[in-house]
């Protein structure tokens, strides 16, 4: 099993994380992100190198951030607008920064880079304590799909041209939700090895652990475009409300 701390990300990944991660649905999620939000007060967990946090702040949003690495900060920095956003360094499951904000973010699957359950828990708990009446939290989550995994192992090819080869290879925990992921880049200038470790849970696990921090799901979709969540759907975007002071 791979052991991380909130660090190890953005020490595998910073230096080429915003050319190897882009998911191709930024302008979309700050859309409906500056929506929900409303003009109020933003705080991004895993706030990384700024994909969201910088074009919210370019439409006049007050946004902070919270973030594990220091290396993903320093990208972040070194854009501009980068060094006027307020960022605490620290676990996004237990950190304190000063609130309230009237949304919370976390975007692109980051919720499962808490490995255990009870940080997962306690990521919720954190968010509601943050939350100011009637604010609103929103993920963003793949939705696990184990049908490729034989005898709980997975090995893929994920790039392949003329000058690299990227494999993934995956070992999968039923037991503990745990994905252990080992990315193997080869390239003419040689081999690198980039791992991550997930622990996933399905919609109805993440409802109950809002449930338990107070939240309520108020929205639940297939994408960013807003469209429905079906049993097919591979992703989801869900928003959940804290009660209001009248509720």
């Amino acid at each position: 099993m791979l052991t991380f701390d909130p660090t190890t990300f953005g020490t595998l990944n910073a230096d080429d994380y915003d050319a190897a991660h882009d998911p191709g649905t930024t302008d979309a999620a700050v859309a409906l992100i500056a929506e929900i939000a409303g003009g109020g007060r933003i705080l991004e967990l895993a706030i990384g190198t700024g994909r969201i946090a910088l074009p919210l702040a370019a439409k006049g949003l007050d946004v902070s951030g919270i973030e594990g690495s220091p290396d993903m900060v320093a990208k972040l920095r070194e854009k501009p607008g980068g060094a006027a956003i307020p960022v605490v360094i620290g676990d996004m499951a237990d950190v304190g920064i000063d609130g309230p904000f009237d949304h919370i973010c976390l975007v692109f699957n980051t919720l499962f880079n808490l490995t255990s359950q009870a940080a997962q828990v306690r990521c919720f708990a954190n968010v509601a304590a943050r939350l100011a009446p009637g604010g609103s939290f929103l993920i963003e989550c793949f939705v696990p799909d184990l049908r490729p995994f034989d005898n709980h192992q997975r090995v893929s090819t994920r790039k392949l041209d003329m000058t690299n080869v990227w494999i993934e290879a995956v070992q999968h925990d039923p037991v503990g939700q745990r994905l252990d992921y080992q990315r193997i880049r080869i390239s003419a200038e040689g081999m690198r090895l980039v791992p991550l470790a997930l622990r996933y849970a399905y919609p109805p696990e993440l409802d109950l652990m809002a449930a338990l921090a107070g939240l309520r799901l108020e929205q639940r979709w297939g994408g960013y475009d807003r469209s429905a969540f079906t049993g097919d759907s591979r992703m989801h975007v869900s928003v959940y409300r804290k009660p209001g002071l009248q509720d």
